[in-house]
């Protein structure tokens, strides 16, 4: 039976298995390096290049270069010195240079021998006796060997038992496979002049020719490079703004009109005024809620900036409207902060709030599920209680999800389901205290809408950051022992709990055990991850009511409970944390009206990424200038705290490389919907290997 021919058009979206010489082994092998389709292999670009279009006469050498050389076979002979090795010297008219073979087969010496001709490659070092080569790729010079390569040779990502020569096979595979039938250029009406086909690219990247720019390749920002990484960057935030688009037409929302009247009220009541950013915020998320299409808005404003009493304007929003609010936080700890917070500005207004968490009683919880789901309480605050399937709304039209970063999509997911009624789902507003990068809130959330609290309320001051050696340890606690004797509290981070040979820090018990004993007259108590939640929510409930004048505490303080009268704090091993934690951190301080202080207390010698580190937290409070830092040093996956986006999957461009792109890509994903919207389900399909659930969220 003949087996009918592939369309042309097909030949690289087959399986890489198609390929000649790919079989049950290699297949897993290329599947680690993210090639499955005959097209990867155009998007597996080389890492570096090396120059094999000329041969260098041997006598020219010099140590430290990489050269391709030819020359016959004077000596070979296995020597016996330090190491067993297989020493081959090669000749030509100029000089000569030993090849050395530390692992080598008997056929191999055999087929080395005196009077062979060798075309080699390789890094020149200087040995024992002249310069040489330490296993160079070689090739036996016979009368079909043909002139040097014409274009520059890739070096490509590898993994074990997949070598260089058959990565290159397989990519000119599919290069021939693109010369048949070439992949589509759907950004070619959308891009400005002067930039590269796709063709080009693709092609130049793989067999790049002698007089290509090595410093723009090799950093990464070649235009050839450039006009694949914007494909990629196109075509993921096409992935999120498509899912978006699909989600606002395909699933509608309760209309939330406030009617009550009562935000005017619920602003006169508050004992501050809101900031012109918080009204701005509150603006558009009471323009989100009045529509029928679901709100997917990201709320990000930096430690201390108010976002939970625009979060809390828009639950009397949709409470006046008729309808509940889920809030739902990360801890245990935030959640009953959050609670005590709504029940104090909203049930003097008539809007009932109920808390619900794993750890209350049984009759407690279900005398709190009865009054969500029976009487619609209006705001339900918990942890992750909220979405298990005891819990039922009566009318859930909002779902404000703080620390968002901390929940998996499919807990986002089944919080969000919980509210479907009459073919509607709730309104969603994610909070985040992480500020986001420009670079990453444009592709990771270009899914929601985005509102910004980037300023700081009225008579709240900015913490002061101090840089202190380990040596001034004693200074630094008589310090914190007279803060605390004259009425004010603080914090002493550390980040064990226990001593531990790899990381040289103090634990956090026996550094509380030392502060005690070194400050009499001062109580200390002490959190940590180990401890049970009872009894970390006493010592924390202790703290904030000021029985406590010190807290030594572990990183769980790092989304905690809101203490005003804490105005110091004192990080241990500063110099072994990342910019995020330390930012978020030193929010736990400057939280009422008094002026705060955070140490930052490290231990020499630093790191130069240390010494940049503990200096940009000395020289700045902006929670988004330090963000932009820890993208640079860190990478996108780390920064969002999840690699849940699929966007930190990306194969060729990089979010600190390629930022000064984002507008292009966003500009051109704009117009690719709008004018071309048949090109979009291909380009995603291109470089975006799954679905995208989590946009819909």
């Amino acid at each position: 039976m003949r087996v009918p021919r592939c369309r042309e058009p097909d030949l690289l979206e087959l399986p890489v298995s198609s390929l000649k010489g790919v079989g049950p082994r290699l297949g897993p092998r290329l599947g680690k390096l993210g090639v499955e389709r005959v097209a990867d292999l155009l998007s597996l670009l080389p890492q570096r290049y090396e120059d094999r279009t000329c041969l260098k006469p041997l006598g020219a050498l010099a140590a430290g270069e990489k050269a391709l050389v030819e020359g016959g076979v004077d000596v070979a002979e296995v020597v016996f010195r330090r190491r067993r090795s297989l020493l081959v010297r090669i000749c030509d008219s100029t000089g000569s240079v030993t090849l050395r073979f530390f692992h080598f087969s008997p056929g191999q010496r055999e087929r080395l021998s005196r009077g062979v001709r060798l075309r080699c490659f390789g890094e020149v070092r200087a040995g024992a006796v002249g310069l040489e080569m330490v296993h160079p790729e070689y090739a036996v010079v016979g009368p079909d060997t043909g002139p040097p390569e014409t274009t520059l040779t890739p070096v490509y990502p590898a993994t074990e038992g997949l070598n260089q020569p058959r990565i290159r096979r397989l990519v000119r595979q599919a290069l021939d496979a693109h010369a048949r039938a070439p992949l589509p250029d759907y950004l070619d009406a959308c891009l400005p002049e002067g930039w590269p086909r796709l063709d080009e690219a693709i092609v130049s990247l793989h067999e790049p020719p002698p007089g290509a720019a090595f410093a723009e390749l090799a950093a990464g920002r070649h235009p050839w490079q450039r006009r694949l990484a914007l494909e990629e960057l196109v075509a993921h935030r096409l992935s999120l703004r498509r899912a978006a688009l699909d989600l606002g037409s395909a699933e509608r929302a309760p209309c939330v009109v406030d009617s009550s009247g009562r935000l005017d009220a619920f602003r006169g009541a508050l004992p501050f005024r809101l900031t012109g950013a918080q009204e701005r915020a509150l603006d558009e998320i009471l323009r989100d809620l009045a529509g029928d299409k679901p709100m997917n808005r990201l709320l990000q404003g930096d430690v201390g900036t108010g976002k939970t009493v625009v979060a809390a304007a828009a639950a009397l929003a949709a409470s006046g409207a008729g309808f509940q609010t889920a809030v739902m936080a990360p801890t245990e700890l935030l959640a009953e902060q959050h609670a005590a917070t709504f029940r104090k500005w909203l049930e003097p207004l008539g809007v009932a709030v109920a808390a619900l968490s794993g750890s209350m009683s049984a009759a407690a919880r279900a005398g709190a599920l009865a009054r969500i789901a029976r009487d619609g309480t209006a705001v339900a605050v918990g942890t992750h209680a909220l979405f298990q399937e005891s819990v039922r709304f009566e009318r859930l039209g909002l779902v404000i999800v703080d620390e968002q970063h901390r929940f998996g999509v499919q807990q986002r997911l089944e919080l969000k389901r919980k509210g479907e009624r009459d073919g509607r789902v709730p309104h969603q507003l994610v909070m985040t205290a992480t500020p986001i990068p420009r670079t990453l809130a444009m592709t990771a959330y270009a899914d929601l809408d985005c509102s910004i609290i980037a300023e700081l309320p009225a008579g709240r001051r900015p913490v002061a950051t101090a840089v202190m050696q380990e040596r001034r340890r004693p200074e630094l606690v008589e310090r914190v022992g007279a803060h605390c004797r004259a009425g004010r509290q603080a914090y002493w981070v550390c980040p064990l709990i226990e001593e531990s040979e790899l990381v040289d820090s103090r634990a956090a018990i026996e550094l509380e055990r030392a502060l005690t004993a070194a400050l009499p007259g001062v109580r200390v108590g002490l959190v940590h991850g180990r401890m049970k939640g009872a009894d970390k929510d006493a010592v924390m409930r202790a703290f904030a009511s000021g029985a406590l004048g010190l807290l030594v505490a572990t990183t769980v303080i790092e989304v905690g409970v809101d203490v005003p009268n804490a105005t110091l704090m004192v990080v241990e091993n500063a110099e072994r944390m990342g910019l995020a934690q330390l930012h978020q951190l030193r929010g736990r301080v400057g939280r009422g009206d008094e002026a705060s202080t955070c140490v930052l207390l490290y231990k020499p010698p630093l790191t130069d990424v240390a010494r940049a580190r503990l200096e940009l937290m000395r020289s700045t409070s902006d929670g988004f200038v330090i963000a932009e830092k820890d993208l640079e040093l860190r990478g996108p996956g780390e920064v969002l705290g999840t690699r849940q986006t699929g966007l930190m999957q990306l194969r060729i461009a990089d979010l600190v490389r390629d930022a000064d792109l984002l507008p292009l890509a966003v500009r051109v994903s704009e117009e690719l919907l709008e004018r071309y919207p048949e090109r979009v389900v291909p380009l995603i399909r291109r470089w975006v290997r799954s679905g995208r659930e989590y946009a819909s969220v």
